[in-house]
């Protein structure tokens, strides 16, 4: 809950706003750092200042159980290999400690510095999700699909 005000800072930056739609500190109270009993919320930090978020949410029924990743960074955190580096710390980490054998993505079909990102740690695309997502301002725009088996992991 200490990190609200910078989250939300980050959030409304115009290059991450486009990708996550609007937000301010009570969404992100309310929406990103609230307790969820089968979600994690981690601060990305870089030199000490917290730059962005990644999150990851769990499916618990044993018939489908995997976890999904999603995270944001700042502008001026980018290409800089943090965000490949923080979904290989966490999806190692789902891997490793929380035994999930699968781990899904699911950015913009469009967003295609994301989805760079991904395929660095071994995600691959499974599919496109039409009109999946409203970002704001915006008509629905498609995602894609992406999932991660554990022995695809790059470490």
């Amino acid at each position: 809950m200490a990190d609200a005000d910078v989250l939300a800072a980050i959030l409304a930056e115009p290059g991450v706003a486009r990708w996550w739609g609007e937000w301010d500190r009570a969404r992100v109270t309310r929406d990103l750092l609230a307790a969820d009993p089968t979600g994690q919320v981690y601060a990305i930090e870089h030199v000490g200042r917290v730059v962005g978020s990644i999150q990851s949410d769990e499916e618990t029924d044993p018939e489908y159980r995997h976890a999904n990743i999603d995270l944001f960074l700042g502008e001026g955190a980018r290409g800089r290999g943090l965000g490949p580096d923080a979904v290989r710390t966490l999806a190692a980490h789902l891997i490793d400690d929380g035994g999930h054998h699968r781990i899904t993505i699911d950015p913009a079909a469009d967003n295609a510095a994301a989805i760079r990102a991904y395929e660095k740690v071994g995600f691959r695309p499974v599919g496109i999700m039409r009109r999946y997502q409203r970002l704001a301002g915006q008509d629905w725009v498609d995602g894609l699909l992406m999932d991660l088996l554990a022995d695809e992991l790059v470490r």
